[in-house]
């Protein structure tokens, strides 16, 4: 398409996704080169280092050249495309609305587009970079008409990572939709005869223990960067206590009796949590190194870890010391879910100063956490299990939890930790205790 005079091509760049972020990971394109596209529509999806984010491209137009394949990373300010925008394109080239961020999460893409014919290189994919549209290459070997139907995107990048073409590749899901199965399959078959010396020892056949390799970057790489500065810097201590919890859960099935919306552990928990730190303000605080001092922080902005398909993610509940149970618990459900989903903006990753950490999910009754860097301090919580225990001069049958307290021992010393852990046993054994803070 010869581009007219009244028409002109604005490049879309990177844009600044805050929280001091500069680089992501681009996981899909939502767009090919030849798609119309309106202001503000989401036009690739990537991942950050603290969660996957649709970007909306400001302009309105015509794709004319898409810079990055899946996979690769970008810094702030690199080009993602270029759109020729004017009268004849969706609304002229400075009509976006300024939002950064429109949409978060894995979702699927969005309403069907309207579509100008990409380019087709021989191969069948799309190019990038070639200016759009034209008719397609007419040496196509085996046409495509649009991309080949892969469940999701991670199967697509593992046939691409192990060179396996998917036009090549029946499909055994509904319409014949390609599967992981059907590429992992594939891919042991093609293994077997390009490499005969695997054969020598049967075990390294199999693709799912031999070399597996997986990319600290993203989501991962994040997590993985915050623990080893955290062990580095911090000089972290753990003390831990048991408590008898039989009373806590007799309060939280006697507050749960009615009509009202449930009351869950986890936010009586963080309500002790809350109460512990007014009266031990000095773990609600963080070391700056530069300065050289301990910075004791107002607002409690409670951290809590839940594990999901990415790895280890921490939501934050904000201002959890204003909050009543009935508001932790909706807030804790409301960030749980969209931690499974993908969809937790980055600033509902950052910005804790303190953590509740329930590794009693996993089935274990204590842990060593590491700290969340930059905070001071961590709860750690087992399981409940009912366990031989003395109460009231007479052996019974109590639930019992252990509790723990892994602090920065550059803010307290073990006399502010242990009394901050036994207020907060306390406060399990005799939920009563929390009738003084109202």
């Amino acid at each position: 398409m010869a581009h007219a005079s009244h028409m002109h091509s604005l490049e879309f760049k990177l844009p600044d996704l805050g929280e001091g972020l500069t680089e992501a990971e681009i996981v899909r394109w939502l767009v090919e080169v030849g798609d119309l596209v309106a202001v503000d529509q989401p036009v690739v999806e990537v991942e950050t280092a603290k969660a996957m984010v649709e970007v909306p491209c400001p302009y309105g137009g015509v794709v004319t050249a898409r810079f990055g394949e899946e996979g690769t990373e970008l810094p702030v300010g690199a080009p993602l495309l270029t759109v020729a925008v004017g009268p004849a394109a969706d609304g002229g080239s400075t009509g976006g609305s300024g939002n950064v961020l429109v949409g978060y999460g894995t979702s699927e893409a969005p309403a069907r587009r309207r579509r100008v014919r990409p380019v087709v290189a021989a191969d069948g994919k799309a190019r990038s970079s070639d200016p759009a549209p034209l008719a397609p290459a007419p040496a196509a070997p085996e046409p495509v008409e649009g991309p080949v139907p892969v469940i999701s995107p991670l199967v697509r990048r593992l046939a691409r990572d192990n060179g396996l073409d998917l036009r090549r590749l029946p499909g055994s899901g509904p319409d014949g939709l390609i599967l992981r199965a059907d590429v992992e399959n594939a891919l042991r078959t093609k293994a077997a005869p390009a490499a005969p010396v695997a054969e020598e020892p049967p075990a390294r056949v199999s693709p799912a223990r031999d070399g597996a390799r997986t990319p600290l970057k993203g989501v991962r790489g994040a997590v993985a960067d915050k623990l080893s500065r955290s062990r580095r810097e911090i000089p972290d201590a753990t003390c831990w206590v048991d408590a008898d919890a039989t009373e806590l859960m007799r309060a939280r099935a006697a507050m749960n009796a009615g009509t009202a919306p449930k009351i869950s552990l986890l936010a009586l928990l963080a309500r002790i949590c809350t109460a512990a730190l007014a009266r031990f303000p000095e773990l609600n605080s963080y070391v700056d190194t530069d300065a050289r001092e301990v910075v004791q922080v107002e607002q409690v902005h409670l951290g809590f870890a839940a594990q999901t398909d990415r790895g280890l993610v921490v939501p934050v509940v904000r201002d959890a010391h204003e909050r009543d149970a009935e508001s932790l618990s909706a807030e804790f459900a409301r960030l749980t879910e969209a931690g499974r989903a993908g969809t937790l903006t980055p600033g509902e990753l950052t910005g804790g100063t303190f953590t509740l950490n329930n590794y009693g999910v996993f089935g274990v009754d204590g842990s060593t956490p590491i700290i969340n860097h930059p905070e001071a301090a961590m709860l750690g919580v087992g399981r409940i299990v009912p366990k031989p225990w003395v109460h009231e001069g007479e052996l019974a049958v109590r639930q019992v939890v252990q509790l723990s307290l892994t602090f920065d021992h550059r803010v307290c010393d073990g006399g502010t930790a242990g009394g901050f852990l036994r207020y907060v046993a306390d406060c399990v054994e005799q939920p009563a205790m929390l009738l003084r803070t109202l």
